[in-house]
């Protein structure tokens, strides 16, 4: 059930390090330490909770800026070109360091994280939602019919596309011009976030960032809030 879980916002600097310790154990290969940086301190970070016991299960930051032209502020900005979305006018905000505890499997985990994302779009009149969206490992091979896929079907529109920033990517869209993905293999391979990101409308760069301190490799991914389909927003708001 839904309700099993609940979302709010941190309150206290314990609220932070409990966040930072599930980030750990998700990005850094499990045990206990502290993920941490520097944008932690500008953001407002969502914790969601089993609701009889407080147990943290997910969790994710958010970076709102008033409009495209901040964009270079964000995290997301160290690793790709962000230029083009400086003409948007509107309010955009960061969706980063997204995790689940890798010993929970329940997919109400992610439908909760979702509504509270949707109820902070709707209370801000945000326009648009990104960060980096990440595949486990650096190993591309692993996932050629996610990435082909990608190319197919949800690469950036050409005004918004993001440039090459990072010293080492992988250049999926040129790299699988030719190939044609297996969609079973596609989706099996695809990362729960990204997924849902897609779900909703969303689009990715045409390239991904072999990010060898969290190992990782990770696409941009955004979503213009007015182009998500009426029956997903029907469903974001009915997570909760």
């Amino acid at each position: 059930m839904a309700g099993r879980y609940a979302a709010r916002f941190a309150e206290t600097e314990a609220d932070i390090i409990s966040a930072q310790a599930l980030r750990f154990k998700a990005f850094r290969g499990g045990g206990e330490g502290s993920d941490a940086d520097a944008f932690d301190p500008i953001c407002k970070h969502i914790l969601v909770e089993e609701s009889n016991t407080g147990h943290l299960v997910c969790t994710f930051r958010l970076l709102p800026l008033a409009n495209g032209a901040q964009i270079d502020q964000s995290y997301s900005a160290q690793f790709y070109d962000l230029a083009s979305l400086h003409a948007i006018e509107g309010m955009i905000v960061e969706v980063g360091r997204f995790c689940i505890d890798p010993d929970c499997n329940d997919p109400d985990i992610l439908r909760i994280a979702w509504s509270a994302m949707a109820s902070f779009v709707d209370d801000n009149e945000v326009e648009l939602l990104f960060g980096c969206t990440s595949f486990s490992g650096t190993n591309s091979e692993e996932y050629t019919d996610a990435f082909a896929l990608l190319k197919d079907r949800y690469l950036a529109p050409k005004r918004w596309l993001p440039k090459i920033k990072a010293p080492k990517v992988f250049h999926f869209a040129a790299k699988l011009k030719l190939f044609k993905p297996n969609l079973k293999a596609a989706q099996k391979h695809m990362p729960p976030l990204l997924r849902t990101y897609l779900l909703m409308g969303g689009w990715v760069s045409d390239h991904a960032v072999v990010d060898s301190e969290l190992n990782t490799l990770h696409v941009f991914t955004a979503m213009e809030i007015g182009d998500i389909p009426a029956n997903r927003k029907r469903w974001l708001r009915m997570a909760g």
